[in-house]
Order: C-alpha cells, then structure tokens, then sequence
C-alpha cells in the first residue's frame, strides 16, 4: 500500500493534514491553516519539496528526542515529523516522507 495525505478540519474550523507511510503511520503533520485552499497548497508544497534531501531540517525536542521539519524553497516551514527514540529512526522517517510525499494522493476525512 503506497502512502496518502489525509487532509482534515478541526474543531475550530481550521484545516490541516498528515503525511501516512503505506503501513497507516503518520510520518509528518502539517500546521493549521485558515481554509481549505491552503491546506491543498500545504500538500502540494509538501509533495514538491518532501522529494529534496536538502528540504529537511533535523532538529532535537527539549527532552533529546530527534525530529525533522520540512521547509519550502523560501525557508517557510511547511511541517514537522513526530518525535522519535533515535537519530537512525528519524532518517527513516526522512526516507519515508522522501519515498512518499511526491506522489501521494489526497484523501479527506
């Protein structure tokens, strides 16, 4: 099973989405946006970029734990992944959203 973006609408009407590997995992979220709209162009700016090692930015959580951003080409972050245990698992993870995210397709939930 290849891998989708779940597109969503919170509670508080604003819109955003998930990255999920073919195993159903999410591997990267995206922030919150005011419409619909800019949530499609989230995904797209994702499946653009998430393909380009240089893209992804490694970073480490307060408590240690490693986790990657993805940026666009004008340094705006578009995303983050989860926290992970290690270092090794989140390049997994950057592999992942490399593997999937460019041709990915859209689902709403």
């Amino acid at each position: 099973m290849a891998g989708k973006f779940e597109l969503k609408q919170a509670k508080n009407g604003k819109f955003h989405f998930n990255l999920l590997a073919g195993n159903g995992q999410i591997i990267f979220s995206s922030q919150m946006y005011e419409s619909k709209a800019s949530a499609a162009n989230g995904i797209s700016s994702v499946q653009k970029n998430g393909g380009d090692e240089s893209r992804f930015e490694r970073k480490e959580a307060k408590n240690g734990s490693p986790y990657f951003v993805l940026k666009a080409g004008n340094s705006q972050v578009i995303g983050q992944s989860e926290q992970y245990s290690s270092k090794a698992a989140m390049e997994n993870g950057i592999q992942s959203v490399m593997k999937n995210a460019p041709d990915a397709p859209t689902v709403e939930v």
